[in-house]
Parts: structure tokens; C-alpha cells; sequence
């Protein structure tokens, strides 16, 4: 079994938390795990990218080829589409409806929503909006990460918990379970 994964954002959303999450997850499955270097800058305000590839079989490149990711996972929606290209006929895209405006020339709004609703494999919700229902504003990358457990498959949502405690454990225990509860609202909220 595989997943290739593309994580896509802007930097300061908190895509190299989930890579780390994601990757403390795939060590404790004793699954092989290869991730590319975050490309863009990884300041706050540009654009990050970051191919994970998990695998019970060896994996050979870090880099995820055109029409082969299985999953995006997006911070922000034109993101998302910027990465389109990269994801497999069957993969799944997974995104915050809420639109970063990091440059002068953002395309509309209105426009990429739309673009996104038509493609039929968009997961798509205000991530932030959750965040803050689930007491923690700033969690919003836990529920993006919460909202893509369940179609990662070859590590499980537990192994995903008992990473979020393991990263997050130097911070507090007030931080892990903030970030948890974050999480369980992504699952919770993509299982209705």
C-alpha cells in the first residue's frame, strides 16, 4: 500500500506541522516515509509545498510525479489548484474554503470555489471557522489534518493522535489537547 501526499499553503499556516505530525505517524506505523524539501519559502506569506510519499514497500523518490499524488492537502484553495496537475484520476483533494490573499493579483474568490466544486473530489470546508468552534483559532491546520485522516489509510487516526501528542508534548499538555481537539473536529466534522 502507498499515498503520496501533497501538502500545499502558505508559510506561517502550519503545513510543516502536519508533514511532522504526518511523518511521526508513518514512524510509529513502521512505514517507509520519504519527504521532499519544502519548496517556496516557508516565511510567513509565501507559497509552501511539500510531497510526503508513505509506502509499505520501499520508496525510491521523494518527489511526487505529475498525475500520481493520491491526496492535496491544501491550507488555502488556490493552493489547491495550483497543484492540480499532480493529483492521481482517483485522488482527493482536501481544502480550506478560506482564501489567503497573500498577493496583489489573488484570483477571484468567487472563481476558485467554483473551479474547486467542479472537479467532484474536493473536500472543502472553512477550516478556520471549525478551528475556532473547536476553542483553538489557531488550530486550523489539526482540522485540515483531522478532515484528511480518514482517506490516508495506511496510517491510522490513532497512530495520527499519539503523534500529535508526541510533537506537541514539549509545549504542554493544554497545547496537545487543544490540538487534538482540533483534529477529532476535522474527522468529526468530514464524518456526517
Amino acid at each position: 500500500m502507498k499515498k503520496d501526499i501533497i501538502l500545499s499553503g502558505v508559510g506561517g499556516q502550519g503545513i510543516l506541522s502536519i508533514a511532522t505530525v504526518i511523518g511521526q505517524a508513518a514512524t510509529e506505523a513502521g512505514v517507509n516515509l520519504k519527504q521532499a524539501e519544502v519548496h517556496g519559502m516557508s516565511q510567513r506569506g509565501g507559497d509552501v509545498q511539500s510531497n510526503l510519499r508513505l509506502s509499505t514497500e520501499e520508496i525510491h523518490s521523494d518527489l511526487i510525479p505529475v498525475a500520481e499524488a493520491d491526496i492535496i492537502i491544501a491550507m488555502e484553495p488556490m493552493e489547491a489548484l495550483r497543484y492540480l496537475p499532480f493529483l492521481t484520476k482517483e485522488g482527493r483533494i482536501i481544502t480550506s474554503s478560506r482564501p489567503l490573499k497573500n498577493i496583489p493579483n489573488y484570483p477571484d474568490e468567487k472563481h476558485l470555489i467554483e473551479e474547486l466544486d467542479s472537479l467532484g473530489c474536493v473536500v472543502m470546508l472553512d477550516i478556520e471557522e471549525i478551528a475556532s468552534g473547536a476553542g483553538k483559532a489557531k488550530g486550523s491546520n489539526m482540522v485540515l489534518l483531522g478532515m484528511a485522516a480518514p482517506l490516508l489509510e495506511i496510517i491510522s487516526e490513532e497512530q495520527i493522535r499519539n503523534a500529535i501528542r508526541t510533537i506537541f508534548a514539549a509545549k504542554g499538555q493544554d497545547v496537545v489537547e487543544a490540538n487534538l481537539k482540533a483534529f477529532d473536529a476535522g474527522v468529526n466534522t468530514v464524518r456526517k
